[in-house]
This record gives structure tokens, sequence and C-alpha cells, in this order.
């Protein structure tokens, strides 16, 4: 059987065709209109639905249905798009309008980060897991939590926002306007601020010449730090803890078999992922008498949005 997977961005729309393994069988793309009226935006989904079916040779009514993923706030039982900051859609009927559209009736949504994080332990990184919580560390930090196979996002889909819990309170302000929350401690935005105020405070230092020649990224403080600079180190060092702080609480509460790590700096591989397992194993909750809990990359990349989505027409 075949699954579509839409993954909505602020610039574009992905989708694809997916089977039963999680593999892509084909997928296209078209440019997201985002100040469009709500409906002419859901027209084009459906309109790229129905081009990716046909370039796989079915029809969308041959196929096991449509999973979307969506930034913003969802209702996914509701199938509404109360919110989403980047794109018109405000208590947007999403699924509805897509089911008229397209005739048939398994047409599911969730948030895009619980699509990937379903995705990543369905398909991906946690393959073979029940229980995962992916954390996304990019220009914000995105959390989706699987408990015995299935997304947990708590009242009305509203919860599963982990990148707003707080780690340090009357800490640094987020973008969301509260004070202390993860996101603004472990995001890769957080850690090229880190960067930046260490390197103004240390000019002598490597990473100091390294942000004035090539700027700041979420690379740099580990680029410096594998050189041997130990005001890099140190910044690595600072962020690995709030990144472990995070992951500890969210151990604390679920006790996951396994924390994917994605976006960029989980590229940073055993850098980031092994340091993060031993803090945890420090930190957590009975860790020394409870299973282990395994921390890795995720591994689906930019598919994860498709694979995900359509992973989550797949669930019951």
């Amino acid at each position: 059987m075949l699954y579509i997977g839409v993954d909505i961005g602020g610039m574009s729309v992905k989708a694809g065709l997916v089977d039963e393994n999680g593999k892509i069988t084909v997928k296209s793309s078209a440019v997201t209109r985002a100040d469009a009226p709500a409906e002419e935006i859901v027209a084009d989904i459906a309109a790229l639905v129905e081009k990716v079916a046909e370039l796989g040779g079915v029809k969308v009514g041959e196929t096991g249905g449509v999973g979307v993923g969506s930034p913003g706030s969802v209702d996914d039982a509701a199938g509404v798009i109360r919110y989403s900051c980047n794109i018109n859609f405000v208590r947007t009927p999403f699924v509805a309008l897509m089911r008229s559209r397209l005739g048939i009736d398994n047409v599911k949504i969730s948030n895009d980060a619980n699509c990937a994080a379903l995705g990543e332990t369905m398909f991906g990184a946690g393959r073979g897991a029940k229980n995962s919580v992916t954390v996304t560390l990019g220009t914000g930090v995105g959390t989706g939590i699987v408990v015995d196979g299935r997304l947990l996002t708590g009242n009305k889909s509203a919860g599963a926002e982990g990148g707003h819990v707080i780690i340090k309170a009357g800490g640094v302000k987020c973008g969301c306007g509260k004070r202390g929350c993860f996101e603004a401690y472990a995001s890769a935005t957080a850690l090229m601020r880190q960067t930046a105020e260490a390197a103004a405070r240390h000019p002598e230092s490597l990473l100091a010449k390294m942000a004035a020649e090539s700027g700041i990224d979420g690379k740099t403080a580990f680029i410096a730090a594998k050189q041997g600079d130990k005001t890099a180190k140190r910044v690595i060092s600072n962020y690995i803890r709030y990144v472990g702080t995070g992951l500890v609480g969210f151990a604390n509460v679920f006790y996951p078999e396994v924390f994917i790590i994605g976006g960029g700096i989980s590229k940073e591989g055993d850098a980031l992922i092994v340091p993060l397992r031993r803090f945890i194993k420090k930190n957590a909750y009975g860790a020394e008498f409870n299973p282990p809990i395994d921390v890795v990359a995720a591994t689906l990349g930019n598919d994860a949005g498709i694979i995900g989505a359509a992973a989550l027409a797949m669930a019951d």
C-alpha cells in the first residue's frame, strides 16, 4: 500500500508517495502562497497531492491515505490548524477542506515536529522503538513525543512543546516572549549567540579569530573546539549542559528508549551525541537502575517531514 505525505513549509510544500517501509517512491514540491486565502492554499496542496499520485501512476483514492505536517498550532483530532505564524492559516478546517477536494476520508494532520518524530521512530534512527523523544535543534527547538507507538500531543493537541519548557527561571528571553525556555539555550540560534558572546569576551581566542574571518554559525564553536581552542571547548561544554538538562527533564517524565536529535547540529555526531549520553546517564533519575536511554542522531534528513506525514496516515 502507498501513502502520501505532505510537509508544509513557509516557503514551499513538499509531497511524496511513500510505501509501507517508509521509502519515498516519488516526490514533488510547490511554492507556498503563504499570504493567499486559506482555501486557496489548501487547493494548491490538494493539487500537489494529485500531481504526486499521478507521477506515481496511481489515483489518490487508490492510496492508503494522506498525512500532512504543518507548522503552528494544530488540533489533530479536529483536523484544524488553529494558527501558523508564517502561513495564512487561522482556525482553518484543513482536513475537512482536503477531504472535500480529494474525495477521500483518510486525511490526517499534525504539527510538523510531531510528524518528523513519528517518521524517525517508525522508519529512521528510532526504528524498532515504541517510546521516543525527538528533539530538533534548529532556529528554535522542536520536540515530538512517541509513547507506545503513538504520538503524545496533550489536550486538544496543544502539548509536546518541549522547546518552551523552562530550564532556567528568569533566564534569557525566548522568541516566544517568556524567559528561560529550553529553546533559548539549546537551539542552533542560541549556540550562535553563546559563541558570539564568548568570542567577544576572549578576543585572543581562535574562536574569535574564526568568527571575525568567517562569521558565526552552528558549527563554528565545534570546529574551533576540535582544534583545541579552550574558549570554544567551554562554549560546547556549556551548550551540552543546556541540551542535556532539557533531555534529563524529558527522561524523568517519559523515560524513552531513545532520544533522537535532529537539526543541523546533529551532524556534529559524536562530539554532540556521546557527551549527551554521559550527561543523561549521570543525571536522569534512577538511570543506574533503569534500562539505558540511548541518544542518536536523526537519519531521515530533509525527507523526515514527508515520511513522517505518511506515517501519520498509516497509523490507526
